[in-house]
């Protein structure tokens, strides 16, 4: 025996050798339970206070008020395409209900809900008001599902599609490249349809022609050859649901152990009170009222319930466990719960290291959603004139190089940040123009 075989490997070891877990392909792991992981991470970011907390403070952590581009080139050219940029993101929903910054927004946590959220590329006749026809369209992943065939009454996980295979409803070619999306026109199994008049349509990922994305999808992977994405709540999902029936039934207690109770004793066995005091009086009529002194019916005595000594060890045992969620979807729980009591140094380390996450998954969120649909727009702003590159074919990727900031996440001690700021650009690691995008 040697290496991990006396230790995390040991099939002898009483603690280990009943703990015999299986780590399977990301079809086996991810595929098959993607629905039920989709459900169960979707009720706990709508009904699980804790689980609301984790999904907004992430959201507004990567996204918060909208990533702006900020081009990579001459100042003034720079100036020129924002201002386009803005023009085309005012009115760029196909379903003409939010700006580009609110679709960031809905992609985003849509994506940490269900795992992965979609956007379709589309085009629209341009307008007096806005001259560009790119337009998106954010679908939630509800909508990408196998085809139903042959009656059948629930999406299968696999299935195939002439020479290539669908995959909760992506479709890949014989190499295992992505090829296409099927989106039905509602979600396939909302109770009140039952299936009935759905239909799937196939949209191929690249357009033939222009070779352009048709599809984006949001999904933070975290597996080789997984299709679909994975809900941020996933590792977290019976704790959370754990904790929100502990947090009910505190709740429950604690409104009980408010009422004031009393219990009417009776001496006599072989009677009840009625019986006592007359066949007319009902216990229900008693009512607590005024302080009065009354006259209780013969052999009835009344005892008081006092609560008032009762305790509760919610309270440490909630911030003992809110520490480990934290931990698994990469928040410090001080940020996860926006509760600053320690010390100075203490919450900056906390911010700092929620800032490192944003970061990531900002990243992310930028090279699946954000710079193909940049990189659209510059190409159709181009062609029409509006843009003056010169020699954009042979610099298109100078062209495109860009920045997008967000928010910033905020200082405890302003000061402190600005001299920071000031002694990074007297050494050269910065310049202002890049402190102006930290504001």
């Amino acid at each position: 025996m040697s290496g991990y075989s006396e230790g995390g490997a040991s099939i002898s070891k009483k603690s280990l050798k009943t703990w015999r877990p299986v780590h399977l392909s990301a079809k086996s792991d991810i595929e098959k339970n993607h629905q039920t992981l989709r459900n169960r991470a979707a009720d706990l970011a709508y009904n699980s206070a804790l689980g609301s907390a984790i999904i907004s403070t992430m959201t507004t952590g990567v996204i918060g008020s909208g990533l702006k581009v900020y081009p990579k080139v001459e100042e003034d050219l720079s100036k020129k395409i924002r201002r386009e940029f803005e023009l085309w993101a005012g009115e760029c929903d196909y379903l003409r209900r939010s700006n580009f910054y609110e679709l960031q927004r809905i992609a985003y946590e849509t994506s940490l809900v269900d795992g992965d959220s979609f956007c379709l590329i589309k085009r629209r006749m341009p307008s007096a008001r806005n001259p560009y026809s790119l337009k998106l369209q954010c679908v939630e992943g509800l909508r990408i599902s196998n085809p139903l065939t042959e009656g059948a009454l629930l999406s299968t996980v696999e299935m195939k599609y002439k020479n290539n295979r669908i995959v909760n409803g992506i479709e890949f070619d014989c190499d295992g490249v992505q090829t296409a999306v099927w989106i039905s026109n509602r979600v396939w199994n909302e109770p009140e349809y039952l299936g009935e008049g759905l239909e799937w349509e196939r949209v191929k990922w690249f357009g033939e022609e222009s070779d352009s994305r048709n599809v984006l999808q949001i999904c933070y992977d975290t597996r080789a050859d997984q299709s679909r994405g994975v809900p941020l709540l996933a590792p977290v999902i019976e704790s959370l649901k754990q904790m929100a029936r502990y947090s009910d039934a505190e709740l429950s207690a604690a409104i009980i152990r408010s009422f004031f109770s009393l219990f009417f004793k009776q001496p006599i066995s072989n009677y009840d009170l009625n019986q006592i005091v007359g066949e007319d009086l009902d216990i229900n009529d008693f009512t607590l009222s005024e302080p009065s002194v009354t006259a209780l019916p013969r052999g009835v005595e009344v005892q008081a319930i006092n609560n008032a000594n009762v305790t509760s060890a919610f309270d440490s045992f909630f911030s003992a466990f809110i520490k480990q969620i934290s931990a698994a979807v990469g928040l410090p729980f001080e940020v996860l719960l926006h509760h600053f009591q320690s010390s100075y140094s203490a919450s900056r380390a906390a911010l700092l290291e929620a800032e490192k996450v944003f970061k990531i998954r900002r990243c992310g969120f930028v090279n699946d959603f954000l710079r193909p649909i940049y990189e659209m727009f510059i190409d159709e702003a181009v062609a029409l004139g509006r843009l003056n590159l010169p020699d954009y074919e042979e610099r298109r990727l100078e062209y495109l190089s860009a920045e997008w900031i967000g928010d910033k996440l905020g200082g405890i001690d302003e000061l402190k940040s600005a001299n920071a700021a000031k002694v990074r650009m007297e050494i050269g690691l910065t310049s202002l123009a890049e402190e102006r995008l930290r504001l």
